[in-house]
């Protein structure tokens, strides 16, 4: 029983930064905007949320600090697609590598260390932001399905045409979404870290491109992102305690999830060909 439920908490511990990306990049995917930098603003919280806790002690703000820092590249990264025209997978893979280097020359300035900035947070946040989880899950669905702002949004990737005949600019809500992914990215950067007690380069370990698959293989619904996001989490976890079990090699077993993954994508994208 000790070990269901020590492998239950690995994989929610697993779910949680991956959920909360899928969950922002719903938003820019049901706009017609697709966010491909949700990996560099995982890195973002999780640095800033770790580096303020570092010197304030204080989780609140520590949050906080995550939530701006990834917000600020989300505008950024807007702000390049929608004013400057930049194509939005370059923009996008331009905040990824710009996170990646970025937080790196940070560390090594304000820590005087190579990347690696360790800090007693104490842990034991999991329950926390689970409950987090399931609060905005909640608030997602009713904005994305009970409010103007929320048909608007989607009407920008089904019907643009139409929200420019009413006097309704398009851009405005897909920049919108944009900061709104930040923002929930930020939050899921925090609980890599400050659950962690630690920062590491490269620390989100690809969750953020993990993410992007979640979104469509949760048929772009907030909670089909939620079973989407659990399962890719249970396959992970899965790989983790097998490497102690099988004698197959590791990158074989590290590699399962990810392949379970693709597998789902393809079975979900062929399912309704067959049925039309």
């Amino acid at each position: 029983m000790e070990n269901i439920i020590l492998f239950f908490k690995s994989t929610l511990t697993i779910m949680i930064p991956v959920f909360f990306a899928a969950l922002g990049g719903l938003f820019p995917a049901l706009a017609g905007t697709l966010n491909i930098a949700l990996e560099g603003l995982l890195l973002a919280g999780a640095f800033s949320s770790l580096a303020v806790f570092y010197f304030s002690g204080s989780v609140a703000a520590a949050v906080t600090s995550a939530i701006i820092s990834a917000m600020i590249l989300s505008t950024l990264h807007a702000f390049a697609i929608f004013k400057l025209r930049a194509n939005l997978f370059i923009s996008g893979l331009a905040i990824n590598l710009f996170s990646a280097g970025l937080f790196i020359v940070l560390s090594d300035k304000l820590f005087n260390t190579k990347g690696v900035v360790a800090s007693n947070t104490g842990g034991g946040f999991l329950k926390w932001y689970v409950i987090i989880a399931l609060l905005l899950l909640l608030l997602a669905c009713l904005v994305i399905y009970k409010t103007p702002f929320g048909y608007r949004l989607r009407a920008c990737e089904k019907s643009s045409a139409s929200l420019v005949s009413l006097g309704i600019a398009p851009q405005f809500y897909q920049t919108a979404a944009i900061l709104v992914s930040g923002f929930f990215c930020g939050i899921g950067g925090s609980f890599l870290s400050l659950n962690l007690g630690a920062y590491v380069p490269g620390m989100s370990a690809g969750k953020g491109w993990i993410a992007l698959a979640v979104i469509f293989l949760g048929m772009k619904k907030p909670l089909g992102i939620l079973a989407a996001a659990f399962i890719f989490a249970l396959a992970e976890s899965f790989s983790n305690y097998a490497q102690g079990l099988w004698s197959l090699p590791s990158d074989f077993i590290l590699a399962f999830p990810y392949v379970c993954t693709l597998i789902a994508i393809v079975v979900v994208s062929i399912i309704p060909k067959k049925t039309t």
